[in-house]
């Protein structure tokens, strides 16, 4: 599987996935290269308060961002509740907005993958984990025709195997492993400047 060149990671994910999230953001070395932007699905009537939980246990700053914001090399970005998180260029930021919900979810993994694939291309990691739905399936098939590279949590790892099943039937992805093994797999992903 290809890591080189990867400047940005997207994650996707929702039932069980904050529980993976927790292993994954705690792996992070303190010079991890890329920026990561997770879309966990969550109760879009309340605050989140996932930044604060997830920067307790992760070496990097962890954001929620706002509209127009650029984005950051080695940096943990959180998608805040009730928006759609988008990327657009020059220079890449974020963008929020208020889009009816796709798969029934706002922020939606499928809006995020699809927008940074078409800003980052083969630059982009997509990776979906838990859930209990189809979201980002189709964001993921988006991240693999842009030349990005693609990873799925084993279904028979995840806490709901739905949305891995769903992104797996929609093609395959280049990996397909467990959170510890990709956990692993970002340890590699650090800054050598």
């Amino acid at each position: 599987m290809r890591l080189s060149g990867i400047g940005v990671i997207v994650i996707g994910a929702s039932a069980g996935g904050i529980e993976a999230l927790v292993v994954l953001l705690a792996a992070l070395p303190k010079n991890f290269a890329p920026a990561l932007i997770i879309v966990q699905h969550l109760p879009r009537e309340r605050p989140s308060s996932l930044p604060s939980i997830f920067a307790a246990r992760c070496a990097l700053p962890v954001i929620e961002p706002v509209d127009k914001q650029v984005i950051e090399p080695g940096t943990v970005y959180v998608a805040p509740p009730d928006y759609h998180l988008l990327v657009d260029r020059d220079p890449p930021h974020f963008g929020l907005s208020i889009d009816a919900p796709v798969n029934f979810s706002r922020p939606s993994i499928d809006v995020l993958f699809e927008s940074a694939a078409d800003v980052f291309g083969s630059r982009l990691l997509g990776v979906v984990l838990s859930g209990s739905n189809a979201d980002g399936a189709r964001g993921l098939a988006a991240v693999r025709r842009a030349g990005g590279v693609t990873i799925v949590q084993d279904p028979a790892t995840a806490l709901f195997a739905v949305m891995p099943n769903a992104a797996l039937a929609l093609g395959r992805p280049d990996s397909v492993v467990s959170v510890a093994a990709l956990a692993e797999i970002f340890q590699t992903m650090r800054n050598e400047a």
